[in-house]
């Protein structure tokens, strides 16, 4: 059952790029609330429920201006679940990976996701990747090694393993919602990732909830509002263009997160991370571009 044809995916670049530029802002503004609030003593797991629990409330009265329940049914359940099991495992990552490292390193290392996207494509689907996109892989992993350096003192080698998983299924949620964007409506789409994750979470929150103060709240409100709008603009830009037209645009976290770190903690990028940084964008940037290439002939 296709609940809406307008949802098929099509070719926009433009809109595609805008709608991307929201949702990078949006998630860039959730991360950052994220950080806050687990300097403030709120769990991964509780940030991760919320962001979902509140996400709902901003969902519900889009879905009925739209014309009720109806305007999400879908008959795409497997696709849905297998998007939310990837998505929630990838949100989790990245959520984690927040708390331990800085914002400007856990973004950049973040990046890596057209690299794994590749990667994926290799494994998953079988694709013949040649030299040139071999090439980017290595320099965006090479680009990983100079942000974190094994001579570093003082960095957390768990927050980079944790920043790549997250990049990883990042990167694999990715390709699930540009397939289910062919036929399934943006809201659709999040509606039910919010839908099945909140019963898993809701078990999780019997150990790790708990009550904070009103500062907390507030930053755990942002948290759900940040994430429910750029989750519906994120889905929205799959729609309109394909990963590797809009992917030049998440590049732009970097400066948002840099701007946050600066301003709220007083920190800015380390001279490695300007220097591996590049080489991770440009190894996404490479792929893209090859990608579409080989899309055109």
């Amino acid at each position: 059952m296709d609940n809406n044809n307008s949802a098929v995916a099509s070719n926009r670049p433009l809109a595609g790029i805008a709608v991307r530029i929201i949702a990078v802002f949006a998630i860039a503004s959730m991360i950052a609330l994220v950080k806050l609030a687990a300097d403030n003593g709120v769990s991964v797991i509780e940030s991760v429920f919320y962001r979902q629990f509140f996400a709902l409330f901003l969902l519900i009265p889009i879905i009925m201006l739209r014309g009720g329940p109806k305007t999400v049914r879908t008959d795409k359940f497997p696709l849905h679940l297998k998007r939310m099991t990837v998505g929630l495992t990838g949100m989790i990552f990245n959520f984690w990976a927040v708390s331990l490292l800085p914002l400007a390193e856990a973004t950049t290392i973040g990046f890596m996701v057209p690299v794994f996207a590749t990667l994926l494509a290799i494994f998953l689907l079988a694709e013949k990747v040649g030299m040139h996109r071999w090439s980017a892989i290595l320099a965006g992993f090479a680009g990983v090694l100079i942000i974190t350096r094994p001579e570093a003192t003082g960095f957390s080698w768990q927050g980079v393993l944790v920043a790549l998983n997250g990049a990883l299924f990042t990167a694999w949620v990715s390709i699930i919602i540009r397939d289910l964007g062919r036929t399934e409506d943006p809201v659709t789409v999040v509606f039910w990732f919010t839908i099945f994750s909140l019963p898993l979470l809701g078990t999780a929150m019997l150990w790790f909830g708990q009550w904070h103060d009103g500062y907390s709240w507030l930053l755990i409100f942002g948290i759900g509002l940040c994430g429910g709008i750029g989750q519906l603009a994120l889905t929205k830009s799959l729609q309109l263009a394909p990963v590797s037209v809009v992917l030049s645009v998440d590049y732009s976290a970097l400066i948002w997160a840099t701007l946050y770190g600066w301003l709220i903690w007083s920190t800015l990028p380390t001279r490695w991370t300007l220097l591996g940084a590049p080489l991770i964008i440009g190894a996404g940037l490479y792929i893209a571009w090859r990608e579409g290439r080989l899309a055109q002939r």
